[in-house]
């Protein structure tokens, strides 16, 4: 009889064992074994160890740099919008892992669910009625693709299967999402050729503040109008297009989309993973063109950076649509989704958010950004400074030396992660006066070496 493998207790690590390591002999099974995002394996490059976060701040096991806490600039890849171990967040996971920290959504449901999915029905503008959870932003994009096309599936509309954009965007990693991100500059180059092939207009004209350019918007019209009976839906993101490069447009181009895909029968889709709960000074990003979408992903912020979690949210004629078809159930089910632990630090993150004047926080952020970057235009080699909400973004006229700009930040007490040519800063909500003027000066301090 064949006997299942029994696990070699000598080799297993148990979290004493872990603790008892050095700093040098954790990073040494790090590079053995850990394949870290956008990186070789093993790595060329190695990584912090973190001990523990409070706040704004991230300790780190050992010195570097002759530092050993410095400002998340980044709050975690923009999720951290709270800072770290904040007493409410961490008083809500104990409380609901006493209750139960997971059971599947099929079939059954739990209250923390229940009420995130009508706060968000509740938060996000218009006719978003509909809520489905997802385990990460790029699953979101995936499920947002899938309900779209979907939809016109079940009213017989195959031939509407494919999705337009703007170049310059970045919506997640997986199939869908890579699609649509940008096919030259991006990163996802490599799949050309193996994903769906979708419909690119150029890159939106930049800057928050400038007149909507007519032949743009003419180029819009034109291209939607040729793809129509081909596009499912057009997505984007609103107003601050991302991880493809930081790139910030007039919310009235939002407003053409709006018109163009009503008049052409044709779906918007609005990625606000990145720019939800704040971060662009509107709680959503879509609020600053005053439009809707039909549908709308959430991610990042959502959970104040405890736990992966996303959202999709639609409105009542695409579910409906869905649920009328020869399939009437929307074919996507993630084992976590709905996850109770999720939700209900969701719940917490958004009682902070909402209980207090985040608005008032955000355009703080925001002078100071302006204040501390503006000096940096000045720097050799910067071709743009930007700042929008609480987003800070110095642009060079190169790539970034990643290890020089990141050590040269640390030494000014920072963490920063610079992206193409790209040195920028998303500081949580919770950054004071004194953080943000840190962050700035260790911006301009990468600026210049890097």
């Amino acid at each position: 009889m064949a006997r299942g493998r029994i696990c070699p207790p000598m080799r297993e690590l148990s979290a004493r064992d872990l603790s008892a390591l050095s700093t040098r002999q954790l990073l040494a099974l790090d590079q053995a074994h850990v394949w870290h995002p956008y990186s070789p394996m093993p790595a060329r490059e190695e990584p912090v160890l973190v001990e523990s976060a409070r706040g704004t701040r991230l300790r780190f096991a050992e010195p570097v740099e002759g530092t050993r806490e410095v400002i998340d600039g980044m709050s975690s890849w923009w999720a951290a919008i709270h800072g770290y171990a904040h007493p409410a967040l961490d008083a809500a996971v104990h409380e609901q892992v006493a209750r139960v920290s997971h059971v599947m959504f099929g079939g059954l449901t739990n209250a923390p669910a229940i009420r995130l999915a009508t706060r968000l029905v509740q938060l996000t503008p218009g006719p978003l009625h509909h809520v489905f959870f997802c385990d990460s932003g790029s699953v979101a994009i995936e499920v947002a693709a899938k309900m779209a096309i979907q939809y016109w599936r079940s009213l017989g509309r195959r031939r509407k299967h494919r999705l337009m954009t703007w170049r310059g965007g970045y919506h997640g990693d997986t199939v869908h999402p890579m699609s649509v991100c940008d096919p030259k500059g991006g990163m996802h180059h490599l799949w050309s050729g193996l994903l769906p092939r979708q419909v690119f207009a150029d890159i939106p004209p930049s800057g928050f503040a400038t007149s909507l350019d007519p032949r743009y918007v003419a180029q819009l019209a034109e291209l939607i109008a040729h793809h129509a009976e081909d596009i499912a839906a057009v997505i984007v993101e609103p107003v601050v297009q991302g991880a493809g490069g930081m790139r910030f447009h007039n919310p009235g181009y939002l407003q053409v989309l709006r018109e163009l895909t009503r008049e052409h029968n044709i779906l918007l889709i609005f990625d606000e993973i990145a720019t939800g709960f704040g971060r662009t000074g509107a709680l959503f990003a879509a609020e600053h063109a005053e439009v809707s979408p039909d549908i709308m992903c959430l991610g990042k912020a959502l959970t104040g950076g405890y736990l992966s979690l996303a959202a999709a949210l639609c409105t009542s004629d695409i579910a409906e649509g869905i649920s009328r078809g020869q399939t009437p159930v929307l074919a996507h089910g993630p084992t976590f989704m709905g996850n109770p632990l999720a939700c209900a630090i969701a719940n917490a993150s958004l009682d902070l958010l909402c209980g207090r004047d985040w608005a008032a926080e955000v355009a703080r952020i925001e002078q100071g950004l302006r204040a501390g970057l503006s000096p940096a235009a000045e720097l050799p080699g910067v071709v743009d400074v930007r700042v929008l909400g609480a987003i800070g973004v110095v642009q060079l006229d190169h790539p970034v030396d990643m290890a020089l700009a990141t050590r040269t930040a640390i030494r000014s007490g920072v963490w920063l992660r610079p992206l193409r040519d790209l040195i920028y800063t998303m500081p949580p909500f919770v950054a004071d006066d004194t953080d943000i003027d840190a962050i700035t000066r260790a911006i301009r301090a990468a600026a210049q070496v890097a």
